[in-house]
């Protein structure tokens, strides 16, 4: 009996689907690398002062939905309620659990803890760490520092961790009055070992309004660490790049 030829596009359309459907099967999950290239993802930030609160909010004003944590995290409700839908706050580990990205701004010193406490949360997790070592706030990790550079140490205290240095060369203040000014932006450096991790901050620092500025390595985050030639640089992406000899 001959077929109609319905019933042939019909087998088509399932075969079709059927292959697509196995493909998703068989892909190998993503969980761990948060999409990019215009989506927007959640974001985590551990350490909700003057640098995570002003960074996060540009993130929230772009559209990311952003958990912003605490020890005190009532203490947030005002600036959650006036961050809107997007804005939540919470602990630290509600942040890590929550954040496909971690922005990290808390006191260096406390670093080693945060490694003890949710080293094992924060494995896998692309995490912006934005610290400063201070010899008189944060005592004998300082002198880690500049003994080995700040990425470094970073990443031996959150060894699973996809880390990458950023956000730690400017003044809130001036993060927050110079976000998405005409062109040229303000340029933010960046530095890490991962390749995808460094694509999604360099993608995160373009969504809260800056150029990033890619350095080099965990151990090349040293020229741009507090001290370095790099750092308190409130210039164009361009004039970053002439400062510390890197490529146009």
């Amino acid at each position: 009996m001959a077929r109609h030829p319905f019933d042939r596009s019909r087998r088509t359309l399932l075969g079709a689907l059927g292959v697509m459907t196995l493909s998703a099967v068989l892909s190998p999950a993503r969980a761990q690398t948060p999409a990019t290239g215009g989506a927007k993802i959640p974001i985590g930030v551990v350490g909700s002062g003057h640098i995570g609160g002003t960074v996060g909010s540009l993130w929230v004003k772009d559209g990311h939905p952003v958990l912003f944590s605490s020890r005190h995290p009532e203490q947030l409700k005002d600036m959650i309620a006036d961050l809107g839908a997007l804005a939540r706050a919470g602990t630290v580990e509600e942040a890590i659990g929550f954040g496909n990205a971690i922005l990290l701004a808390v006191p260096y010193g406390a670093l080693p803890q945060i490694g003890r406490d949710y080293g094992k949360a924060l494995a896998g997790k692309v995490v912006l760490d934005a610290g400063n070592a201070s010899a008189s706030r944060d005592g004998d990790i300082a002198e880690e520092v500049e003994r080995d550079g700040i990425g470094v140490v970073t990443q031996k205290y959150l060894p699973g961790a996809r880390v990458v240095r950023a956000f730690n060369t400017l003044n809130y203040g001036i993060l927050a009055k110079e976000a998405n000014r005409p062109a040229p932006r303000l340029a933010i450096p960046i530095a890490g070992d991962d390749q995808e991790a460094l694509r999604i901050a360099a993608e995160l620092v373009r969504d809260s309004g800056f150029d990033p500025v890619e350095v080099g390595r965990l151990a090349d985050a040293r020229r741009f660490q507090r001290g370095g030639p790099g750092y308190g640089q409130a210039v164009s992406a361009a004039e970053l790049r002439r400062a510390l000899s890197l490529a146009p």
